[in-house]
């Protein structure tokens, strides 16, 4: 007897998104914050960059001129910021900050000085100004001005979180010390009470389980008491 052969039905067609490997999804990245002294400091660095970036401009380069503008909004956030952080310190921390920045030599208007140079600048280089030359050579003069000026706000902030660095050492080796000594004193009671539980005998052994477990917790927090402290004194030389 005659047998048709069997069709098999073809596999259905694979759609565009069985096809395509799945899309990863974007994972954003993560910056961390950037410290005051951190931001002082470069605040130096961005300064020399400005002025190198504005000279090359000056020459036609429209790229440099895009990056020179970047660089000093950049940089004009980054002393804002600075002025408006003051606020968040203890009293004698802004005071000294405020002495710097605000006081009879203080370096906020050599620093403001140089920013409405650099906007003049870069101005007058993207309207293509005769006026171009002049306003570089007084850039150019007040660079050694500025760097000081910055190099005296990077001091005072690093000074300051020194400070601040030192006094939350004394605290938390206040708080460590405390522990340290309810620790040594737990060890006595559990000491004392080894001793009453070998007297006791029998009767006393359960109490003699419960001090060995107070003797060897009191030991760990010690042992923790010592770490913390290590690593304060670390983080305070680091500062």
């Amino acid at each position: 007897m005659f047998m048709p052969a069997t069709v098999q039905n073809p596999s259905p067609p694979r759609t565009a998104l069985q096809t395509q490997p799945l899309a990863r999804p974007a994972v954003a990245a993560v910056t961390a914050p950037i410290s005051d002294l951190n931001l002082a400091a470069r605040q130096r660095m961005l300064s020399q960059r400005m002025v190198m970036q504005t000279l090359l401009a000056a020459g036609g380069d429209a790229r440099q001129l895009s990056a020179a503008r970047t660089t000093f909004q950049l940089f004009c956030d980054s002393h804002a910021r600075l002025l408006g952080t003051m606020s968040h310190y203890d009293a004698p921390s802004a005071t000294r900050l405020h002495a710097v920045y605000e006081g009879p030599q203080g370096v906020n208007a050599t620093i403001q000085s140089f920013m409405d140079l650099m906007r003049s600048a870069l101005d007058h280089i993207a309207r293509q100004s005769p006026r171009v030359q002049s306003v570089l050579e007084a850039i150019v003069d007040t660079t050694d001005a500025v760097l000081d000026a910055l190099n005296a706000a990077t001091n005072v902030f690093d000074a300051v979180t020194k400070a601040r660095a030192d006094l939350l050492f004394k605290e938390l080796s206040g708080i460590v010390s405390d522990i340290h000594t309810i620790a040594r004193e737990a060890k006595v009671v559990s000491f004392n009470a080894q001793v009453m539980a070998a007297r006791a005998g029998n009767q006393g052994r359960e109490f003699a389980v419960v001090a060995n477990v107070l003797s060897g917790i009191s030991t760990e927090i010690d042992g923790l008491s010592r770490k913390a402290i290590d690593l304060a004194d670390r983080n305070r030389q680091q500062a």
